[in-house]
């Protein structure tokens, strides 16, 4: 069973900056597809970023350029780097990993089998 914990989350301010991160096992790191989703309350939970274990990277919309997804290879951690929040960003913030996406699914939560218990952002 691959584990994914994540942390970082807490509440700021409109405009402030958060940084979410997610450890997970070596070999999940290294093969697998990760990700950042988010479900706010009453919402379907949605794909916000992805790394695939090539490099390739792929964002929402709603997050293109204010947030960037990355990976810490000295440490198997995934982070979040979350800039210029708005409330709209208020959410359960999610790790994900999968073996294998496809390509037209980057981001749909229905390719990731693996996921943490989420870690909650709040933007006021």
């Amino acid at each position: 069973h691959v584990q994914l914990v994540e942390s970082g989350g807490g509440s700021v301010q409109a405009g402030e900056s958060l940084r979410l991160s997610c450890t997970a096992d070596e070999y999940m790191y290294i093969n697998y597809c990760m990700g950042w989703f988010r479900q706010a309350p009453g919402k379907e939970r949605e794909g916000v970023a992805r790394i695939d274990s090539a490099g390739r990277i792929t964002y929402a919309d709603s997050v293109k350029g204010r947030f960037t997804i990355s990976k810490d290879n000295a440490e198997n951690r995934l982070y979040l780097h979350m800039n210029s929040l708005s409330p709209e960003d208020t959410a359960m913030y999610f790790c994900a990993a999968a073996a294998w996406v496809p390509a037209s699914r980057t981001l749909s939560q229905t390719s990731y089998g693996n996921w943490g218990q989420g870690t909650q952002v709040t933007v006021s």
